[in-house]
């Protein structure tokens, strides 16, 4: 019995064309994860150059501490997903490696969510909510957090995804029901990993730079 006949499904009959589908699937995936985000920074662009006095008031109100340690959190973990991708193409004998890092990659996930609740709770503390009970007064300052509770939540509902998809495939390692070689599940789930990480690269500097650099 071949070793990816296990891995095999409705409707392939080769398993390298499944592979190749669900490869070329998840590309297609991410360029369209790409454009919805990049629709998001183009409209944040528009509003920056129409205010941008207001967007450095409201950037210089963000908290770039939580900013930057979940910046490093989402850098570490996509080194622990890289870690068990690289592993789990090398064969069955680093399972314990990849077990580890894909646990390790969901734990960083977590600890990220965890510490953008303590920035939000300080946001709504702040009144950085936009309504009839936001802080700032500048023209334009309510455009720039109406964005950031919208780019951020989407980002944090694709993290959540990732997190699931992650601890799937830890707790399958972890009770040895994982399949190592040539299985695309790893590297299509580290793919998705690695666009949420990159993503939030480009999110860093619109949200927590303004005002602070020039």
């Amino acid at each position: 019995m071949s070793e990816t006949t296990g891995l095999l499904k409705e409707p392939w009959a080769h398993f390298e064309r499944q592979r190749g589908a669900g490869k070329f699937g998840i590309w297609v995936f991410l360029a369209s994860e790409i454009l919805f985000f990049g629709a998001l920074m183009l409209t944040y662009t528009v509003c920056r150059i129409d205010h941008p006095t207001a967007f450095a008031v409201a950037g210089r109100e963000t908290n770039i501490w939580y900013g930057t340690i979940n910046t490093a959190i989402l850098i570490t973990s996509s080194l622990t997903m890289a870690v068990a991708s690289q592993a789990a193409a090398a064969g069955q004998h680093f399972r314990r490696l990849i077990t580890s890092c894909l646990a390790a990659t969901a734990m960083l996930g977590l600890v990220f969510l965890m510490v953008k609740g303590f920035e939000y709770n300080e946001d709504i503390a702040k009144h950085l909510v936009p309504g009839s009970r936001f802080a700032l007064k500048e023209t334009g300052a309510q455009l720039f957090y109406g964005w950031y509770w919208l780019v951020t939540g989407v980002h944090a509902i694709h993290l959540t995804i990732g997190i699931a998809l992650v601890i799937r495939l830890a707790l399958l390692g972890y009770f040895d029901k994982l399949q190592i070689d040539k299985n695309p599940e790893i590297e299509v789930t580290g793919l998705y990993w690695h666009l949420v990480d990159v993503i939030w690269i480009f999110l860093y500097p619109l949200i927590y730079l303004p005002g602070r650099v020039s």
